[in-house]
């Protein structure tokens, strides 16, 4: 190319850069006009403020439907989950009866430090009436959080006993963990749940897979289901682990960013063995990044339901308020060029119906309702199976929703939150019973029944909350055995922790039954990999 053309060209990016600007000047000169006629001549008192935030929300709105505004207020709030920590006391809790219940007490927390038991009833804080006055959550995280290294003073119940303990607990950072769950079955398969993907993500993982290593789990279950994803950087750690080195894991471009690749760096600790992972519509972002990389290089059977749809890359910007901005600056691309974004054009609010239209056409209970385009289809990389973009992670089985596995019974026990309450005062009242029976939670599952002493104590405390028991339609066996599968499971992760929860609610959760269907016959996985 000539000097002279290559000059021409330099001009006009330089005459266009300064025609935008100008353009930019232009539009913010009539904004702040329009604020100052606002405040100058409006018929009643205006909160300019909240005027300028609604201002901005909406006109992000208008650009895609996951740029956004975060007022100073809502900063910290939005963070934590993913920054894997809070300052507080270290406990999960319930209101149960207008009482605060302990529900268990985080490991190495400043409250198991000085004592406070699963079951304790707080009933003052710094010695303020909190029993019997109608609190809410918020207030609770309004007292029991606060600075580190700030003390507060707690007055408990516990047990039978007449008289109440005092602790004076000081406040530290507290632990948010991104893994759910974590197991070895009983046939030697590694179990991971995991529900976002935050700072400590790796940290956690790490852990977990060296456990795995140690006790010969080769084969993984990686459930990703309502994994509403995080950061981007974690995503790649956790592919790192099921690739080989120098895979592309993933890429970004947008308009003013160019193409940035993010390959794997390693080769992972689990690069052979069979790999399932589950997803479904509730899996997002960084859990699509995960499962279209595995699908792309066909390491992984992807089992569930089509994902979210969401890879819009946002980048936080501090305003000079405190506020911020998470602007979208880019999009992410699986390898094989799969746009992960589903479609926006027709606006937020047809776009934040997306789930609900999927829904209402058959998607979650019928595969073939969902049509692709043939511009749609791409090959993967070792296998050349077809699959698909247009948004989304199309999985290689489909799971559908089953809408037959609960009961009438069940459903309004959900409904009206009574399964959860029966299940906390259940486990209040024998809690030290059922900790002497059942030291851990392997002899807690293969021994602890449902009985029928249990089942008639929950239809007794539906008829309390008005259920008309008699007027439902009888459950089918199977819908009898997935309830108490469900009463088992709560009251596992009562006891102890979610993990517990997950162990037990597993033996009949269709997504990870399958999975393990999958993993355990070789031919059937090696078929669905190769898309044969």
């Amino acid at each position: 190319m000539s000097f002279k053309k290559i000059f021409g060209i330099l001009l006009a990016l330089i005459f266009s850069t300064q025609i935008y600007c100008q353009e930019v000047a232009n539009q913010t000169r009539k904004f702040n006009q329009l604020l100052t006629l606002i405040d100058a001549m409006y018929v009643d008192t205006v909160n300019m403020s909240k005027l300028v935030e609604g201002a901005i929300t909406d006109m992000l709105k208008t650009m895609d439907p996951h740029s956004v505004y975060i007022s100073a207020s809502e900063i910290e709030k939005m963070k934590e989950p993913l920054e894997g920590s809070f300052d507080g006391i270290g406990i999960q809790f319930r209101i149960m009866d207008d009482t605060l219940i302990v529900a268990s007490v985080i490991n190495g927390g400043p409250s198991e430090k000085v004592g406070l038991l699963a079951g304790d009833r707080i009933i003052k804080v710094n010695d303020s009436l909190i029993a019997g006055v109608g609190i809410k959550n918020a207030d609770v995280t309004k007292m029991l959080r606060g600075k580190k290294g700030t003390q507060v003073k707690i007055n408990v119940l516990r047990g039978q006993k007449p008289t109440a303990l005092d602790f004076n607990i000081t406040r530290d950072k507290i632990p948010i963990y991104s893994v759910d769950a974590a197991y070895i079955t009983d046939d030697n398969i590694g179990y991971v749940k995991l529900s976002r993907f935050a700072r400590t993500t790796d940290t956690e993982l790490d852990s977990i897979f060296t456990t795995f290593i140690k006790s010969g789990a080769k084969d993984i279950i990686l459930d990703l289901t309502g994994n509403s994803g995080g950061y981007l950087d974690k995503a790649v750690v956790l592919c790192d682990e099921f690739l080989t080195n120098d895979k592309l894991i993933v890429y970004t471009e947008g308009a003013k960013f160019p193409r940035t690749d993010y390959k794997s760096t390693k080769k992972g600790r689990f690069y052979k063995g069979k790999l399932v992972v589950l997803v479904d519509e509730g899996s997002a972002s960084a859990s699509e990044i995960v499962s279209g990389a595995l699908q792309d290089w066909d390491r992984a059977v992807i089992v569930g339901r089509r994902t979210f749809g969401k890879g819009l890359v946002q980048r936080e910007m501090m305003l000079t308020d405190g506020s911020a901005v998470r602007l979208t600056i880019a999009k992410y691309h699986t390898p094989t060029g799969r746009l992960i974004q589903k479609p926006y054009e027709d606006g937020f609010d047809e776009y934040s119906q997306d789930l609900v239209n999927r829904y209402k056409h058959g998607e979650f209970t019928n595969r073939d309702s969902i049509i692709f385009a043939d511009s749609l289809k791409y090959q993967t990389l070792v296998y050349q199976k077809t699959v698909y973009g247009g948004g989304g992670i199309m999985p290689d089985d489909f799971i559908p929703v089953d809408t037959t596995l609960r009961s009438e019974l069940h459903l309004q026990l959900l409904q009206k939150g009574i399964l959860f309450s029966f299940v906390s005062k259940y486990v209040d009242q024998n809690r030290k019973t059922l900790n002497t029976k059942y030291p851990d939670v392997s002899t807690f599952k293969k021994s602890f029944e449902v009985d029928q002493k249990i089942m008639n104590e929950l239809l007794e405390a539906a008829k309390k909350e008005n259920i008309k028991i008699d007027s439902l339609k009888p459950a089918t066996r199977e819908q009898d055995l997935y309830l108490k599968n469900h009463l088992k499971s709560l009251i596992a992760g009562d006891i102890w922790k979610n993990n517990d929860f997950w162990e037990v609610f597993n033996d009949m959760n269709p997504f990870f039954l399958r999975a393990k269907e999958i993993i355990n016959n070789d031919k059937l996985y090696n078929k669905i990999l190769k898309g044969e």
